[in-house]
């Protein structure tokens, strides 16, 4: 039986009309057969045990199909918008929205079968959905490192909640070149969990340990490139900006195209107008 989710108990903070949007476009999206995965908040609370505010709905899909929930949930009245098309759209309803998200905002976290092959089942709003996995939900959170927005701690979360049924061979192929990034998290989960380390398994550990210590006996590569903007689409701009640094955006290790990158850097809060949505 999938547990339920967005009850009484969890979400009651979601004005009655944001839900009523939510769970018509759960329903339409379901009844049309448009396969989609529910995550953000609702699936972090399934996972984790941890409630909170929910300003939105994040519903994960495979680019290839938004053009045909564009034309589903037109013919239910709602107008979508493609935000910034590398990795974001959105469902609109007076204040209330719905993000729809194919990859990540630095380019790296496409939604592929993967996702769908390993997701979970639930209920939100009192309809079935599948969730977003807990690896691939880790994956995406683990980049997201802005003077504004930290998710170290629910990467912690997810190692703590989850991390003894993680299939660890499957996210470490996920980071690919990017397996610094796990490393770092799982050295910090040790810190924040003592006694809970062995939620990570030896093998892992051992294995980018000595990947790092190889690297270290190595030279380093000839090249000023920063991966910085990964990382934060904002702290590490001096660097790709005056400094001299390549940014790593604008490499086969990113899907974004310079429009992307010049789009989601425009973007940033303060830097050009108002501040506009987006993680």
């Amino acid at each position: 039986m999938p547990e339920a989710l967005g009850g009484p108990s969890s979400h009651d903070e979601i004005d009655s009309t944001a839900r009523a949007f939510y769970r018509h476009v759960l329903e339409t999206l379901t009844h049309a057969g448009v396969p989609l995965l529910v995550g953000g908040g609702f699936a972090f609370a399934h996972f984790t045990g941890i409630h909170r505010y929910t300003k939105d709905l994040d519903l994960f899909i495979r680019r290839d199909d938004y053009e045909r929930i564009e034309a589903v949930l037109g013919e239910a009245g709602y107008v979508t918008e493609m935000s910034y098309p590398h990795w974001l759209a959105k469902v609109r309803a007076g204040d209330a929205f719905i993000d729809l998200i194919f990859n990540s905002g630095n380019g790296v976290s496409p939604v592929d079968d993967g996702w769908f092959e390993h997701a979970h089942d639930a209920e939100v709003l009192d309809v079935p959905v599948k969730l977003a996995p807990p690896e691939e939900t880790l994956w995406s959170k683990a980049f997201i490192m802005e003077r504004e927005r930290y998710d170290g701690a629910d990467v912690a979360h997810l190692l703590q909640s989850c991390g003894a049924g993680f299939d660890w061979p499957r996210l470490l192929q996920r980071f690919g070149p990017h397996w610094r990034v796990l490393l770092s998290h799982l050295v910090l989960f040790g810190f924040v969990y003592p006694g809970e380390r062995s939620r990570v398994p030896a093998w892992l550990m051992n294995e980018l340990v000595e990947r790092l210590q190889k690297e270290t006996l190595r030279p380093p590569p000839r090249t000023r490139l920063c991966a910085g903007t990964l990382l934060s689409r904002a702290q590490y701009l001096p660097d790709v900006e005056d400094n001299g640094y390549r940014d790593i955006r604008f490499t086969p290790l990113s899907t974004m195209e310079p429009r992307d990158v010049a789009d989601w850097t425009d973007a940033i809060e303060g830097r050009n107008g108002p501040p506009q949505d987006g993680h």
